[in-house]
């Protein structure tokens, strides 16, 4: 009769990070430390610091695992296909990881010149520049693209934990009771009691399609500056 030994997986800084990641999108990156992070990969805290020096270097490398995933499309010809494609995989991720979104505005490591953030900048302002952008209007687009993937990812989580906020009093069902609030607002908001009962109408809880409608005005509007530009004699 042979015993059959149990190896256990070695630890390495692919599982560190892969692990860090699924506390942090579970309990939020204030709650993620190195001892709950050794529970969890059934190691001792001290063996993670052969893996990242502190967890300041953990957090920063899962940022970067994070906007790595980012699409960065070359093989699309269209410039406003290709930016996009980015932009809608860059919000599904942040709001699939929403500790990442404020973490993700800057380089982890501004010593370094690299870094998938700096990629993902790079990729963006080489689309408009390549596409026949000038470099003042660039500057404008770059901007105004930016900040509608972060900004609006930033309100849309943030409208998101104030609603896990809201308790109902004594149990009530919460659409019942925002429900009963909305009739309550009606008579002296009727708009602003409309735009509620859109945001609990089927499907507009998930603000995709607003990111989309946003982002799909923004590259409207860059398509016109960009032929009006063209057409403006040097």
């Amino acid at each position: 009769m042979t015993t059959k030994v149990r190896t256990r997986k070695p630890l390495s800084k692919e599982r560190v990070l892969e692990k860090a990641i699924v506390l942090a999108d579970k309990d939020g990156i204030e709650a993620l430390s190195m001892r709950k992070l050794g529970q969890a990969l059934n190691v001792e805290a001290m063996s993670l610091y052969n893996h990242v020096a502190n967890k300041g270097e953990l957090v920063a490398a899962m940022v970067d695992r994070v906007i790595e995933r980012f699409e960065l499309p070359d093989d699309e010809p269209r410039w406003d296909r290709a930016i996009r494609r980015c932009a809608i995989s860059a919000h599904d991720l942040l709001i699939e990881h929403p500790w990442a979104c404020s973490l993700a505005l800057v380089p982890s490591d501004t010593r370094v010149v690299g870094g998938p953030r700096i990629r993902y900048m790079e990729w963006l302002l080489r689309r408009l520049r390549e596409a026949g952008f000038s470099a003042r209007l660039t500057y404008s687009a770059y901007h105004t693209l930016d900040s509608h993937i972060f900004g609006f990812t930033l309100w849309q989580l943030g409208h998101a934990k104030a609603a896990r906020m809201l308790a109902p009093p004594d149990g009530e069902d919460l659409e019942q009771w925002a429900a009963r609030f909305l009739e309550q607002m009606r008579p002296q908001y009727p708009y602003l009691a409309e735009h509620g009962e859109q945001h609990l109408s089927a499907g507009a809880r998930d603000g995709r399609n607003e990111f989309e409608f946003g982002l799909d005005l923004i590259l409207d509007g860059l398509k016109k500056q960009r032929r009006s530009t063209k057409r403006t004699p040097t």
